[in-house]
């Protein structure tokens, strides 16, 4: 699965996209490749898409409610004892997208910008969020099965 996350960079924001790799026979998505991103569109507003949007954001609201717990590090020294509290983040943008993939090949997807609600306006999204983001994308498409 190609997560690709663009960081902003003057928003405490980020981008998501994930395009859809394999067939969804679940959401009546059996095609995902087309030869041009006019062909996507008429995926885009079918209803098989819509239910996965509106599933993703039910799932995604989940996740940043209760985010993944963060892996458990190796090292001897990172004993990370204190609890660190992180406020959600927020769903700023959750739509289709019209995703390049190889060649002349064109996929429907998933495009998704969160917000940290904490960080400095005006600034790019500080590390901390950049991991919360990126492990909220994996945990999506994790439970909603796209990989």
């Amino acid at each position: 699965m190609s997560i690709r996350i663009f960081p902003d960079e003057d928003q405490p924001s980020a981008a998501i996209e994930i395009p859809l790799e394999k067939p969804l026979p679940d959401y009546d998505l059996e095609e995902v490749e087309k030869p041009t991103p006019r062909d996507v569109d008429g995926i885009l507003v079918s209803q098989g898409f819509r239910d996965l949007v509106d599933d993703a954001r039910g799932v995604l609201v989940d996740i940043l409610a209760h985010p993944p717990a963060p892996h458990a590090s190796k090292k001897i020294t990172d004993l990370n004892i204190a609890p660190t509290f992180n406020p959600p983040l927020e769903i700023a943008q959750l739509t289709g997208a019209i995703c390049p993939g190889h060649g002349e090949v064109y996929r429907p997807g998933l495009w998704i910008v969160l917000r940290d609600p904490a960080a400095p306006p005006k600034n790019p999204p500080p590390p901390t969020a950049l991991d919360r983001i990126n492990a909220a994308a994996k945990e999506l498409v994790k439970r909603l099965q796209l990989e």
